[in-house]
């Protein structure tokens, strides 16, 4: 299943995969209503055993591989540049990538009144590169960098003149995206809300990063203020080293690396379907990649995408966008700022727009999904609960996708067979 290019959702340009530096779609100006979509050969799905590291194992259904190979830099290269990155990302961090497990929660399934063969199986991704799954979405484009540099096709003629990487993020992202950053020794800008703090922007600092905190001026065109500046920055120079695919493609594609690992870790307790996966929804790229990574792996999960009601503008797009075969084309009639000030516990999930709408749409369709609005009293529930019976320190942002199966638990008999993911660990 080799990745051959990429797609405009919106227009349908392409883009080819030897092509470097392939952020946007080449036909977009400016206003990111446009976003490349990963294409492949429709082959069959090939994990290397050999290795645990991600970035290896499944190499050969990667963009960023896709990419050296095509450009004719041979799988033994590829390799060793995956692992000496690695090894550099686990001495700034403390571990590098690796598969994270998946385990029945046995006590927190017995809690909510499934069946022994039913139940709630969470993915762990809080224990990963920086406490999340966002170093996953990242490193994807970071390895396209170095390939990149590598084969000089890259503006800059040394690792000294390297233009700054940036990113808006007011939390998980940003701590993922300026570990990377610190690993390689790249130059990192992060634009950050004008209320952050704590133990986030600590970690920034201990990192290296440039911070930039972005206050919403009268003046500003509607949608996160932080995203403004970061387009601002990137129209200057800077790599968008983004977590949102409008902003670059790349972030769709190592993110699929979770369902390809939970396919196999499914597969190995003899599970080959379950009644619903569900996805915590900020952005939207952690949703997207996640399903279609379980679905090229030949996993049947319909997608339940889990938004809060403080802020829920992906619910709002599916429900015009069921009916609309051409919705990338028309963005604007389904997908816009939340006009109210974003307000939850979870607020690592509080994105004005839901970037990666299209990828997520594309999943539910495909998948017969839907999006589930839960209350707050569902979030705090689940931040409580999901921590306390299953011993995983996660963040109410992390364990916001148990709200959405307590929200939901009455649609499911008790035999179901639930995935959520935890991933973002608490931060004092």
């Amino acid at each position: 299943m080799a990745v051959i290019g990429f797609q405009c959702a919106t227009c349908g340009c392409g883009v080819p995969i030897a092509t470097a530096l392939p952020w946007r779609c080449p036909s977009e100006h400016g206003d990111r209503h446009h976003v490349l979509l990963i294409q492949d050969d429709g082959g069959i799905f090939i994990g290397d055993e050999e290795h645990s590291n991600p970035f290896i194992r499944y190499r050969m259904q990667m963009a960023w591989w896709a990419f050296g190979r095509s450009r004719g830099l041979g799988d033994d290269e590829l390799v060793r540049l995956v692992t000496d990155t690695d090894e550099l990302v686990a001495a700034v961090d403390g571990v590098g990538f690796t598969a994270t497990p998946l385990e029945r929660a046995d006590e927190l399934s017995s809690s909510l009144g499934f069946v022994s063969h039913g139940g709630i199986w969470i993915k762990n991704e809080s224990d990963s590169v920086a406490g999340s799954q966002k170093a996953r979405h990242l490193f994807s484009i970071l390895l396209h960098l170095l390939v990149a540099e590598r084969l000089e096709l890259v503006p800059w003629s040394s690792e000294d003149e390297r233009p700054s990487l940036a990113i808006a993020s007011c939390g998980n992202a940003a701590i993922a995206a300026s570990t990377l950053a610190r690993a390689v020794d790249w130059p990192i800008e992060v634009f950050i809300p004008e209320w952050a703090g704590g133990a986030v922007v600590d970690t920034l600092k201990e990192l290296g990063a440039q911070i930039t905190r972005c206050r919403r001026a009268k003046t500003d065109v509607a949608g996160d203020p932080t995203l403004i500046r970061f387009r601002t920055a990137v129209a200057a120079g800077a790599i968008p080293f983004s977590v949102q695919g409008p902003e670059n493609a790349l972030c769709l594609d190592g993110g699929r690396s979770i369902g390809w690992e939970m396919a196999e870790q499914l597969r190995a307790m003899g599970i080959s379907a379950l009644d619903a996966i569900f996805v915590q929804v900020g952005g939207g790229a952690f949703a997207a990649s996640v399903s279609r990574g379980l679905f090229e792996a030949g996993i049947t999960a319909p997608l339940h995408a889990v938004q809060v009601a403080g802020c829920a503008p992906l619910a709002r797009a599916w429900l015009s966008a069921q009916t609309d075969e051409h919705a990338a084309s028309h963005w604007m009639s389904h997908m816009w700022p939340w006009e109210s000030e974003p307000q939850s516990l979870a607020d690592g999930i509080l994105d004005d727009e839901t970037y990666d709408w299209v990828a997520d749409v594309e999943q539910l369709r495909r998948t017969q999904g839907t999006v589930i609005v839960v209350n707050e009293d569902q979030v705090r529930a689940a931040s409580e609960l999901g921590p306390e019976l299953t011993g995983i320190e996660a963040s109410p942002t992390g364990t916001a996708g148990l709200a959405g199966v307590l929200a939901s638990r009455g649609l499911f008999d008790d035999s179901a067979r639930l995935a959520v993911i935890f991933s973002g660990i608490k931060r004092d």
